[in-house]
């Protein structure tokens, strides 16, 4: 890894330098511009190298076998989630689970604890800025439970309306499922404020952390979430593995969501005991190789600095937002920069959000245009679709003029037609 980032000038160029795919042409021989990080970002070579490391000399299942392979691959499996615990700030490193990303996480809280704790009447507070993956579930296991579902509202600029909190946040609520970064509006959400007010009204409270972990520090304690989910591919870390942290009393009562080897204590034949956390919740072969590497893109983003990291992505995110509100026809949507992250998505009257997605990658440009996995947020902004442009620690000021360059090619030719 470069020492990039750890001088008080931060150095985009050395950084990229650790990202092998951003020096490769595409196809065409036109450089990569790559925005579409919100949807995933590129792996620095440190964290390539650790999974090559771990099937090449130690590949091997975990807890289970007695040699020392299985050693070797549980001591590093377990190495890996003692860094989450501490990038988290968790009090107990049995409190981090390894799931296959922020949806699984999502849906084992929704299955596993609300199949067991919820009743008829409860409420679950939500609302509509909200990924399909922390609305979905909640649909489901509402229905099957009989419990309703409650909407906190949105502002005009697309943040939540905390001044109506009050109204439906009530007795009856068992717990919030909040987004801490909207994945369209970019929107970071107050989670100290409504996890109080949750808590002072007796709810628990889940964070969808997927888009808010790659771009700041976090702690589960500092506010006190009850579970918290994020996906490795989204802070630098390999596909195929995700994080569900818990608080251990509320992990302890909820039953398994998923059952087989390694979660169990000891099964007869009408009945099992279970294992102790993590492993209750960790059923099967988990993703050994990627929980080491997600471990390794730790390392690699502690080392840059998350402090250096998010004022070089606000710069970003402030150079976009300034040029972008210069284009003619260009409406961004969500709200000003002081309550966004890194993301930006916008229409462009005339043009298509896929069509536009289309001609940008004829300049190298790559976002991410459709609706987003937010349905219901496009229905209240009144559009089908966005294009969508999000920005990450290997991203330059350069790029961001060849988006806006793209953008205004986009239109002429629409003005061509």
């Amino acid at each position: 890894m470069s020492n990039a980032g750890l001088d008080s000038a931060y150095d985009v160029a050395a950084v990229r330098q650790d990202f092998p795919i951003l020096d490769k042409p595409l196809p065409g021989g036109m450089p990569l511009v790559y925005l579409d990080n919100g949807a995933t970002v590129q792996k620095p070579r440190s964290v390539i190298e650790k999974l090559v490391e771990c099937y090449e000399n130690y590949n091997a299942n975990v807890h289970r076998g007695i040699h020392s392979l299985g050693d070797q691959v549980t001591t590093e499996l377990e190495a890996a989630r003692e860094k989450v615990r501490a990038l988290l700030g968790a009090d107990e490193v049995e409190e981090i689970l390894f799931t296959s990303g922020t949806t699984m996480s999502i849906n084992l809280v929704a299955n596993a604890w609300g199949r067991k704790f919820l009743r008829a009447g409860d409420e679950l507070l939500l609302n509509e800025m909200e990924h399909h993956a922390n609305l979905v579930p909640w649909q489901q296991i509402a229905h099957e439970r009989g419990a309703k579902l409650r909407f906190i509202p949105l502002t005009a600029d697309g943040r939540l309306d905390l001044t109506a909190l009050d109204d439906v946040l009530t007795d009856r609520t068992k717990l919030v499922a909040v987004t801490a970064m909207s994945n369209v509006l970019g929107t970071i959400n107050p989670i100290g404020e409504i996890a109080a007010r949750a808590h002072a009204r007796g709810a628990l409270v889940l964070v969808d952390a997927a888009q808010s972990v790659p771009h700041g520090l976090v702690n589960v304690n500092d506010p006190r979430v009850d579970f918290f989910a994020f996906s490795g591919h989204k802070v630098y870390g390999p596909t195929g593995i995700g994080v569900l942290y818990g608080r251990r009393k509320i992990l302890e009562a909820m039953d398994p969501f998923l059952c087989g080897g390694n979660m169990i204590r000891r099964v007869r034949k009408e009945s099992s005991d279970f294992a102790e956390l993590p492993s209750k919740f960790e059923a099967g072969t988990i993703p050994i190789a990627q929980a080491i590497g997600l471990g390794a893109a730790i390392d690699y983003v502690q080392g840059l600095g998350f402090e250096a990291i998010a004022a070089h992505e606000h710069q970003l995110t402030a150079r976009a937002f300034d040029q972008l509100q210069q284009i003619p026809g260009l409406q961004i949507v969500g709200p000003g920069l002081a309550h966004r992250g890194s993301i930006v998505s916008f229409t462009v009257e005339g043009v298509h959000p896929h069509d536009m997605a289309e001609l940008l990658d004829r300049k190298g440009v790559a976002v991410r245009a459709g609706h987003h996995c937010t349905m219901p947020l496009h229905e209240w902004l009144g559009v089908t679709a966005t294009t969508r442009a999000s920005f990450a620690l290997y991203n330059t000021h350069a790029e961001i003029d060849a988006l806006c360059e793209a953008i205004q090619y986009a239109r002429q030719v629409f003005r061509r037609k």
